[in-house]
């Protein structure tokens, strides 16, 4: 039964499943995106989201406890630095999970977790593409064709002066 299961234990002890959810949050913050099962990608959500709230307030105290967690500065100095700065008008939900397939070797079903705001793809705020547009051109068109009428108005004159 399931009563009280309240997070996906992976099948691992306590002390594992910590250490490999702080890797993969490295990881994440590192790399902006990784691939993953499924079931990791879920619990990597839950575990690194509360973790980039709290970065968007920059304080010792903040950096100590995201500290206690990661366990790498590299990781906590690019959480503060760059990613904080990124998501702080962004209200929650700073994870993507992207299912793959499944994996070759054990059928395990795959994901790719990223940063929303690092992709630029899906990403409506990023870069956009430059649209063509028709006005301009037509406007020199219609420049041209009134142009050529022009000129051909002042050839029908001059073969009438003459």
């Amino acid at each position: 039964m399931r009563h009280g299961k309240k997070f996906n234990h992976l099948g691992r002890k306590t002390a594992h499943r910590k250490a490999m959810l702080a890797n993969m949050a490295c990881s994440l913050i590192e790399h902006k995106r990784i691939n993953t099962t499924v079931a990791k990608a879920k619990a990597l959500r839950q575990f690194v989201e509360p973790l980039i709230t709290k970065s968007k307030n920059d304080t010792t105290h903040n950096r100590r406890v995201i500290f206690s967690y990661l366990k790498s500065k590299y990781a906590v100095t690019e959480l503060f630095k760059e990613v904080s700065v990124k998501v702080a008008d962004r209200p929650g939900g700073y994870v993507r999970i992207i299912k793959l397939g499944n994996r070759q070797g054990d059928n395990a079903p795959m994901a790719m977790v990223e940063l929303v705001d690092y992709n630029e793809i899906y990403n409506p705020n990023g870069k956009k593409k430059k649209k063509s547009t028709r006005r301009g051109k037509s406007k020199k068109t219609t420049e041209t064709v009134d142009s050529k009428a022009e000129v051909t108005a002042e050839k029908a004159e001059d073969k009438d002066n003459n």
